[in-house]
């Protein structure tokens, strides 16, 4: 490592090695060579000939293939401080290496042929790797909804004391914006494919020429291409490139993915600051440089940091797109360089932290039981209401009543400070005719959470179980953060 130059917080802190390599010079290069092999088998196999004589021999397949891992980088680097194309510069190397089929690599091809073919590769293993982490975070949501699903605990709208809702129930919220993520990026995995070889303005033009005007056996090539690729098929048109939009609707699944991520995040920074809930916090962490009390959520305020970036990055493949001109430009290569990879990164490491924290999540029942029932006389009051009619009250009285009383027992808490006393107020007013302890039997949280524990086991059982168990090959994955 050199430390005289800038060096992406990306790849020293927060992506893993795995997506770091799909993005490396050698998964890029070495996918170039795949495609230039891939491309001469085709043309071999469609009998390309000149004179009768096949253009393209077996032997010169082969010396590709035995070059096929082993880059010759300093050979390329060199090559293109002259010509100043990165493309032919590869070509001028592998040839070096090939000399016998040095003549035939990239043959009829543009340099879209490798570039966009393998920026499609690489996004499609991109994906299959967000997938997978994207699975496991629904897992061990999962399970910690299914653990603490009938956890009582007070709800907020705007912030502020609303009905009750369990532990378990706030979590499905999370779980399920992942789920939607989930589709979003199955939908857009199935439906990648190559540009295939399609020329310099997609007209197929030089393989008119290399074939003769055969159009049937120019109908074959994209096709035998995506198949010794791994893939179904290429886009049926284009341009030179692939369209740009394919990048936005790829970019638009990793922000949906950080949008989701930051909620979540949001919320446990405020369950942190509550003392409901906390992130993991290991033995030797430091939370505050002057105050060593603090137990800060790190972890979470990174997931939304990194995530408002991918949210706003993914803008870039959208305006690259609107902007591109006719057949093709020029002006989305520097942008994809940086937009696409460290969207990817910063998802990677986002799915990453998310699996961590999910993973040690900390629950302080006795912390959310205290702040649940001193808020719960107040929403107890509709009940109360109800039990007082039934023993001879009338209804608008005592609505009248409980709302004099609970201003009063808001006027306590708030300007005094003192502690919740509507029950005391209402055991003590005789309109009501209930005593301390009729009101205290009110008090039971799980009366109050209407139907969160069958929200979740259904949810559960329903949408997330089928996810996982479509998915179990991927499960079991455990998430390491660099700092």
């Amino acid at each position: 490592m050199s430390n005289d130059r800038y060096q992406s917080p990306l790849s020293e802190r927060y992506a893993s090695r795995e997506m770091q390599y799909i993005f490396s010079p050698d998964m890029k290069f070495r996918t170039w060579r795949k495609l230039w092999i891939a491309l001469a088998e085709t043309e071999k196999e469609l009998g390309l000939s000149q004179n009768g004589r096949p253009v393209i021999t077996d032997e010169q397949i082969a010396e590709l293939k035995a070059h096929a891992e082993d880059i010759n980088y300093e050979v390329a680097k060199a090559r293109e401080k002259e010509v100043r194309h990165d493309v032919m510069s590869h070509v001028y190397a592998y040839g070096q290496q090939c000399p016998k089929a040095a003549g035939i690599i990239h043959l009829g091809a543009t340099s879209c042929y490798v570039g966009d073919n393998t920026d499609i590769i690489v996004m499609t293993e991109a994906l299959k790797l967000v997938k997978k982490k994207l699975v496991n975070v629904i897992s061990r949501l999962a399970d910690f909804a299914e653990k603490y699903k009938s956890q009582p605990t007070l709800a907020f709208t705007h912030f502020q004391p609303a009905q009750p809702t369990t532990v378990g129930k706030r979590a499905t919220l999370w779980l399920q914006e992942f789920t939607l993520d989930l589709e979003d990026l199955e939908y857009v995995l199935g439906s990648m494919k190559l540009l295939g070889s399609k020329g310099t303005t997609g007209t197929q033009a030089s393989f008119l020429e290399l074939f003769d005007g055969d159009q049937e056996t120019i109908d074959k090539i994209d096709p035998m291409i995506a198949a010794k690729m791994g893939f179904q098929e290429c886009y049926p048109v284009s341009g030179q490139t692939y369209s740009r939009k394919v990048d936005t609707r790829v970019a638009n699944v990793l922000a949906g993915i950080a949008a989701s991520a930051h909620k979540m995040s949001n919320d446990i920074r405020l369950l942190q600051h509550l003392k409901e809930v906390e992130e993991p916090f290991e033995k030797n962490q430091i939370g505050s440089s002057a105050m060593a009390y603090k137990r800060n959520p790190m972890r979470s305020e990174r997931i939304a940091s990194l995530s408002r970036y991918v949210m706003i990055d993914a803008l870039n493949p959208a305006i690259t797109s609107a902007t591109q001109w006719f057949e093709r430009t020029l002006d989305d290569s520097a942008n994809k360089r940086l937009s696409i990879p460290e969207a990817f990164l910063a998802v990677d490491g986002i799915l990453d932290l998310c699996l961590n924290v999910v993973d040690g999540l900390v629950v302080y029942p006795k912390v959310i039981e205290k702040r649940l029932m001193s808020e719960l006389p107040f929403m107890a009051t509709e009940n109360i209401m109800m039990d007082a009619v039934k023993l001879g009250g009338n209804r608008q009285e005592l609505h009248e009543r409980i709302r004099e009383l609970s201003m009063e027992a808001g006027r306590n808490v708030k300007e005094e400070g003192k502690d919740n006393n509507l029950l005391e107020l209402i055991a003590a007013d005789p309109a009501f005719n209930m005593t301390l302890e009729d009101l205290q039997k009110c008090m039971e949280p799980s009366r109050y959470v209407g139907r969160s524990r069958e929200q979740v086991e259904a949810f559960l059982a329903k949408v997330v179980r089928p996810i996982l168990d479509a998915n179990k090959e991927l499960l079991g994955m455990k998430a390491e953060i660099n700092v």
